[in-house]
């Protein structure tokens, strides 16, 4: 079942000076099953932030439309839009975005005190996912007292506290150390096996290889994907630097190497992402 689909997505934007007009999207489509891991790779300027931003109803399209658990994001009252934003999707920023005056326990409980939520529940649902990040002695410390890490699990706990659909994470690993790193790949890795479904925005080609599927995108356009099958992180991380490569040395090849593959909207079943290795344009 596809919890995100994107249709044929166009966003333009007009300069004040001039009146020029900038394609950032062009019909991009693409879908994401429940309990997937999708990592969205591209250089900047490609259209990362901007298609990001739509995701996550921070903007909305030109053109094309976005559908959410059955809704159109495009459709939503403004009125709306925060609730809608606060129940379905957990937000994972590259700079932790916590309160410092707030312990890691008040910013994980954040979104449910925004939400209305008793405190008795808050609790019941926070103790689970901190004994699970590895967080539950941490709890009653500032964000300043503990390491980037620590807040990027505290930021992680507070994204999954809501139960959300679909988990949004720009750039997770960007201010982490290698060890860090290491630890928030092999989280993400453990929350999307217990059915979490996450959509990842990154330039690292390590954070890409722990997904099960990555997409490339260039120009505003998503022209290319690779499927983990049944392969491992390093024979992943081997094709995404393979085709990383071919994109700045040859990216005309890449463009024309797999017109058989699936479209977009025609995502293959779990018995087809078994055939590893395979590659193709969207």
């Amino acid at each position: 079942m596809s919890i995100l689909e994107v249709r044929e997505v166009k966003k333009t934007y007009t300069t004040r000076l001039g009146g020029n007009r900038v394609e950032a999207l062009k019909n991009v489509s693409f879908s994401v099953e429940q309990g997937e891991y999708v990592a969205i790779m591209g250089e900047s300027g490609s259209g990362k932030t901007t298609l990001l931003n739509i995701l996550a109803a921070l903007d909305k399209p030109t053109g094309g439309s976005v559908i959410m658990g059955g809704q159109d994001l495009g459709r939503i009252k403004e009125s709306a839009v925060a609730a809608f934003r606060r129940d379905n999707l957990g937000f994972v920023f590259q700079d932790f975005n916590l309160l410092d005056t707030f312990t890691l326990e008040d910013n994980i409980y954040l979104p449910l005190v925004l939400a209305g939520k008793r405190h008795d529940e808050m609790r019941v649902r926070l103790q689970p996912i901190a004994e699970q990040l590895g967080i539950t002695e941490l709890l009653k410390k500032y964000p300043y007292e503990v390491s980037g890490g620590q807040k990027q699990r505290a930021a992680v706990a507070r994204a999954l506290i809501t139960g959300p659909k679909l988990v949004l994470a720009d750039e997770p690993t960007g201010a982490l150390d290698s060890r860090a790193t290491d630890e928030l790949l092999r989280l993400f890795a453990g929350i999307n096996r217990s059915g979490q479904t996450i959509l990842m925005v990154t330039h690292s080609v390590k954070a890409a290889s722990h997904a099960g599927r990555v997409l490339f995108i260039r120009d505003g356009e998503v022209f290319h994907q690779i499927y983990r099958g049944s392969g491992t992180n390093e024979q992943l991380y081997q094709k995404i630097s393979d085709t990383l490569t071919l994109l700045a040395t040859q990216p005309g090849r890449v463009g024309t190497q797999a017109q058989t593959a699936p479209q977009s909207g025609n995502m293959p079943s779990q018995g087809q992402q078994a055939m590893a290795g395979e590659e193709g344009t969207v």
